[in-house]
């Protein structure tokens, strides 16, 4: 890298020739240009590097944007009409083209070999460039043929080289081979015809006003400029390229439009703002920033003999931006040329002792001091010029907006409320003879202006009172005046205008009249006060200057309030970008003290627009010691000396000789052609009459008015009426006025003596603020937009080439193109490119030093010597140059943060994934214990559900005990009545009947009966002694009977087996066989204590084996165990298959929780009931089948028995 450093030394870094034109400049398709993605980068290079200001800092592109790229077809339009139609007017001064093009300091007439050229330039008699065919060239004399067949003759050194037809129609003037006044107006009215209407001159853009809409403006058009997909000239792309370097450089940024009245200033300055709330909104406040255009355009605009829409006051729009681009206020700023200014009451003993019995006796005035800065989100500087439109309008002219809105547009009780009428009948309105303006609706734009105004959150109760003044400012102008005695002294007639101001205004008519037609003097050491009456043209003026005084804070006030509304407050960031709109230059046939004012004003921002694109540039490559050859501009220093020159300049003259209450118009005139008669600026006319040589060309002011509008005086009496009002508005005016007018003087108009008397001039004032909007501007990153009227007629389509030629002479835009082309728009520090670009060096440099590392970089992209310089300071690159460095950092950055992102991918990932396994563990901890929870509750109701079917269940086992108990109590009662009722014999019966209820029942028993059953006691008790012999026997037959009865056990237990695989099905069957055993078990049970005796008596009888019996009986009770555990087993299974199949349902019905598919369970249920209900079924029929054999066996013993009772008893009745 040494080597290489050693081979490309400091001292072979050379600049490049003026008259260098590198490869595109000449023969180069502009569409194949666009269709090349390398090329299309270079040109949005171009576009952020230098085509928006002359410094040319390096441009931000599409990575270090906020904004991505999209390609997106065009829909809306818009139109710059509006601030251009004016009506025609044909007696509009314009300036002559003296000058030829030999004689222009910008020209580039380099020896031309007509010979070698086809065609050429050729200027006509009337001054218009025409484009013509060389034919023959004899000596000094070429023959030409123009396009209609005219053939002339003309000197060869007349005639300007023309560029090809390839260049025909290019978007930046820079790209013209042959950089002339006939290429560069051939090249604007080609792109005119086709509607595109902005054009580039390096970095400033040009706008010809169409006065008609165009297809090029709308949210896709603001979306493709935005993603960068388009990049022809545009108004989108200079506000664009504003917001870009305002977030990349944190450098506030300023649009300054200018031009002539009626060249589109005013709708470009909208277009930017409509831009800048596109990709700055979200919040909501841009618009109520983009609403506030109507409410200052419905009172600071007014119809010209120029433009219909010609505003008469200038604004510096600040939009203040946070940290992510966003909008997040705004801010309007004023400097106004009022002329309403306070009276100051004279003092006369003092005068006397200033200036003596001298003519020199002066009256101060006292100026209401003007805001310079109002609070506001969104910077406006209103520069409210015009007072004296308010009561004098000239012919074809209308005043403000909004009184024909007002007149238009108010509802019907608004005008009952402030009795308003047609526009025509106010006196202040028809001395124009002009009431409305070709295609507009006042009473539709009075709706919108109520619409922004709620929007901006103006009250309603406030904006009856703003209605209220300009309805009082009307009326003043019908005020009338009679005479009251021979000195022309006059009062103001209490009629209808009068009494209409006083309730308007809130005061007394008396108050009112007094204030109209006196005035107040103080004079003396004593302060005495003296009323003087006021003749006729002193009330008139008084009424008048009421009138504006009125207007002038309205709007002061207006402003205040949007700036309350779109305050930023503690959101300010610091970045903002303002938007210049300034009335443009204005030449009349008639130019009085409102033109000097602005004319002055556009002097001012033309130096301002010399100094940066100009005087800056070369200063700056000569501080830094670069190769360049200077270009010659016009400077307008001289006549800026001329109007701010001390003490012999025009505002200082015009100052002193407003303080003298002797001097007059006349003299002020005189004393200028006195003292100014050397100025090469100023050129003495005849009478009041004085010409100017402006920038944009020679102005002649007529000094009529001069003296009145710099001092306009609004006396005392008329502040104290105002604040005596009942209304908020007049109290507020009032107020302002006052503490106006306590400001102390400075500056030149400070007198020894007077100074406590002494108020600012109008001029003065607006020298100062405009002062001040100059350091604002200075302060910032300008883009440049010159706006271009093309005709004087606002006619679609025409084209004058004097006037635009004259225009783009004015403004200087050739100079800049050109000083653009040959010079280094693009530069950067050396730390400042050593540290962005240094990385992308592939070998470590030595020298660690900026400078080393930055001709390092640029000997590794092989950027030409002649593309760049090496100054002291920085590095100068030529337009465009910068691009493949910009383009190479961003693809490495792009790669860097590809590489970042995926490892820090991955890294999230891993966390992630870390994250979600803790989550699932957390997870699996609480779910169990909320399971385990569950669980428990579902366990404690399944018991207690169990516990309470147990005790239900017992409680019903218990109830059909008692039943069956009671049931079986009975059927014994009443079979042991009918035994002994059968057993008894004859015995008597109880009697009962015929007895009271608390006497004793008797028995009667006949004595028969009683020895009877004496007998048969005794013997039942020989019968029981012979018994328990027996029983004794009968116990050793039982011992044998039990051992036969174990084998026996033996084989029914083989036996039930066999019962068990048939009985299942015969429930019925077993309940009819269950409840016969137990009817006869119970019939047996409750015999065998009668029958016992009989029995044994029986069986000594009868000598029968009591085998029979014991069978009998070992038979049934076999049967009733083998019954028994059937009738056990099926009430515990259906015990068991009801409860199962119940919790189930209740499973599926969510009354209980359990981990089981209970419809799984059902099934399963269900086939195990089904088996054993099979099973059941078969054993109940083997049972059925033994118990019908064992009742055969019974049968017979039950005969056997009864055969034996039957005999018993015929032997006790015998």
């Amino acid at each position: 890298m040494s080597a290489v450093n050693d081979k490309h030394s400091y001292q072979s870094i050379k600049s490049l020739p003026v008259d260098f034109r590198y490869a595109g400049d000449q023969g180069v398709d502009r569409t194949m240009l666009l269709d090349t993605i390398s090329e299309n980068a270079e040109n949005l290079r171009d576009s952020s590097d230098g085509a928006a200001n002359g410094r040319g800092h390096v441009g931000s592109d599409i990575d270090e944007s906020p904004y991505g790229s999209l390609n997106v077809p065009a829909k809306d339009g818009a139109s710059l009409a509006d601030d251009g139609d004016d009506n025609k007017d044909t007696s509009t001064y314009v300036r002559p083209i003296k000058q030829s093009y030999t004689d222009s300091k910008w020209s580039d007439t380099t020896p031309y070999a007509s010979k070698k050229k086809i065609q050429s330039w050729v200027q006509l008699p009337d001054g218009n460039w025409e484009l013509g065919t060389v034919l023959q060239t004899t000596g000094n004399d070429s023959v030409i043929t123009l396009p209609e067949g005219k053939v002339l003759k003309v000197s060869s050194e007349t005639l300007i080289p023309a560029n090809r037809d390839i260049l025909d129609g290019v978007d930046d003037l820079m790209q013209l081979s042959y950089l002339n006044e006939p290429s560069v107006l051939y090249n604007l009215q080609y792109r005119y015809d086709r509607d595109l209407i902005y054009t580039k001159a390096g970095p400033v853009l040009v706008a010809v006003n169409p006065f008609k809409k165009v297809l090029l403006y709308g949210n896709d058009y603001i979306e493709a400029y935005k993603h960068k997909s388009l990049d022809n000239p545009h108004v989108y792309a200079i506000t664009d390229t504003a917001i870009r370097e305002m977030i990349r450089d944190e450098v506030n940024q300023s649009i300054i439009i200018s031009g002539e009245s009626g060249a589109g200033k005013t709708e470009t300055a909208k277009i930017a703002m409509q831009y800048l709330a596109a990709l700055g909104g979200g919040s909501g406040i841009e618009y109520e920033i983009l609403k506030t255009n109507p409410i200052l355009e419905a009172f600071g605009n007014a119809k010209t003999l120029r433009n219909n829409n010609s505003s008469r006051f200038g604004k510096l729009i600040e939009i203040h931006f946070s940290e992510t681009g966003k909008i997040s206020g705004a801010k309007i700023q004023t400097c106004k040329i009022t002329s309403t200014t306070h009276i100051l009451l004279i003092k006369l003993c003092t005068l006397l002792q200033n200036y003596g019995d001298s003519s020199k006796f002066a009256s101060f005035l006292l100026l209401h001091q003007m805001r310079f800065l109002v609070p506001y989100s969104f910077a406006r500087k209103d520069c409210f010029c015009e007072q004296s439109r308010v009561v004098q309008c000239s012919e074809g002219e209308r005043s403000y907006h909004i009184f024909y809105q007002l007149c238009a547009g108010a509802s019907s009780s608004l005008k009952d409320k402030l009795n308003l009428k047609n526009a025509d009948e106010f006196k202040y309105l028809r001395q124009s003879n002009c009431f409305k303006i070709s295609g507009v609706d006042d009473a539709e734009q009075f709706r919108i202006v109520l619409d922004a105004l709620d929007i901006i959150h103006v009250r309603k109760e406030d904006q009856d009172s703003v209605f209220a003044m300009l309805a009082a400012v009307l009326w003043l102008g019908n005020v009338s005046f009679t005479s009251v005695d021979s000195e022309n002294h006059v009062e103001p007639v209490i009629d209808e205008g009068l009494t209409t101001v006083a309730t308007l205004i809130g005061c007394k008519v008396e108050e009112l009249k007094l204030a109209l037609s006196t005035r107040k003097m103080r004079v003396g050491r004593r302060n005495d006060t003296i009323i003087q009456r006021l003749t006729l043209g002193q009330a008139m003026d008084t009424r008048d200057a009421l009138a504006k005084s009125i207007y002038s804070y309205l709007f002061d006030w207006l402003v205040e309030q949007i700036n309350k509304s779109l305050a930023v407050g503690k959101r300010r960031t610091g970045r903002s970008i303002s938007i210049l709109d300034i009335y443009g230059f204005e030449s009349f046939e008639r130019n009085s003290f409102e033109q000097f004012c602005i004319n002055y004003a556009n002097e001012r921002l033309q130096q301002h627009f010399n100094r940066h694109l100009f005087k800056l540039e070369q200063e700056e490559y000569i501080q830094d010691g670069i190769d360049w050859a200077k270009v010659d501009f016009e400077d307008n220093q001289d006549c800026l000396n001329l109007f701010e020159k001390k003490p012999l300049g025009l505002q200082s003259l015009l100052d002193e000789e407003s303080t003298f209450p002797n001097g007059t118009d006349l003299s002020f005139a005189n004393k200028l052609k006195q003292h100014l008669s050397s100025n090469p600026c100023f050129q003495g006319e005849r009478e009041k009459v004085f010409r100017v040589c402006h920038y944009a060309g020679e102005v002649t002011y007529d000094t009529t008015g001069f003296l009145e509008k710099n001092r306009d005086l609004l006396h005392l009496d008329s502040t104290e009426l105002l604040s005596s009002c009942t209304c908020p508005l007049p109290q507020a005016f009032a107020s302002s006025m006052r503490n106006q007018s306590e400001k102390p003087v400075v500056g030149a108009l400070h007198k020894s003596g007077g100074a406590d008397s002494q108020k600012l001039s109008v001029t003065t004032k607006f020298k100062s603020q405009l002062f001040h909007l100059m350091q604002r501007l200075e302060s910032t990153t300008p883009h440049f937009i010159r706006c271009i009227k093309p005709n004087n007629f606002q006619s679609p389509g025409g084209y004058n080439q004097g006037l635009i030629l004259q225009q783009l002479r004015c403004c200087g835009v050739l100079e800049v193109v050109r000083i653009s082309r040959s010079g280094f728009p693009t530069r950067m520090s050396h730390q400042k490119f050593a540290r962005r670009y240094g990385f992308l060096l592939l070998e470590h440099v030595a020298s660690q030093d900026p400078l080393s590392v930055s001709v390092a970089i640029l000997h590794q992209f092989n950027i030409l010597l002649e593309m760049y310089q090496v100054g002291y300071t920085k590095l100068f690159f030529r337009t465009g140059q910068i691009g493949v460095l910009e383009d190479t950092r961003n693809r490495t950055l792009h790669g860097i943060l590809h590489v970042q992102s995926c490892f820090r991918g991955h890294q999230a990932r891993c966390q992630l994934r870390e994250f979600r396994r803790r989550i699932a563990t957390l997870q699996s901890f609480i779910r169990g214990e909320r399971v385990r929870k569950e669980y428990a509750g579902i366990l404690r109701k399944h018991r207690a559900a169990i516990s309470i079917q147990k005790h239900t269940r017992a409680r019903i086992s218990r109830k059909k005990f008692n039943r069956v108990r009671e049931a079986t109590t009975s059927m014994q009662s009443v079979i042991r009545g009918w035994l002994v009722r059968r057993c008894s014999g004859d015995i008597g019966l109880v009697q009962l009947g015929g007895r009271k209820y608390n006497e004793p029942e008797e028995v009667l028993v006949k004595s028969s009966f009683l020895a009877e059953l004496q007998r048969r006691v005794l013997r039942a008790e020989a019968a029981l002694r012979e018994k328990e012999e027996e029983n004794d026997i009968l116990h050793q037959r039982l011992q044998q009977y039990d051992n036969r009865w174990s084998e026996y056990e033996l084989k029914m237990k083989s036996m039930e087996e066999v019962w068990q695989k048939q009985m299942r099905s015969l429930r019925s069957s077993l309940s009819i066989a269950k409840k016969s055993l137990t009817f006869d078990d119970s019939k047996r049970s409750s015999d065998a204590s009668v029958n016992e005796t009989e029995e044994r008596e029986s069986s000594q009888d009868t000598g029968n084996n009591p085998r029979i019996h014991e069978n009998g009986g070992r038979s049934t009770s076999s049967g009733l165990s083998v019954i028994g555990r059937l009738a056990e087993e099926f009430e515990q299974r259906s015990q068991v298959f009801g409860d199962d199949a119940k919790f189930l349902v209740e499973v599926k019905s969510g009354q209980s929780e359990a981990s089981l598919d209970p419809d799984h369970e059902l099934w399963r249920l269900k086939q195990m009931f089904e088996a054993w209900k099979k099973d059941y079924g078969s054993r109940l029929r083997e049972t059925k089948v033994i118990l019908n054999k064992l009742g055969g066996e019974e049968g017979s013993a039950e005969k056997a028995r009864r055969k034996w009772w039957g005999r018993r008893n015929s032997m006790k009745m015998t």
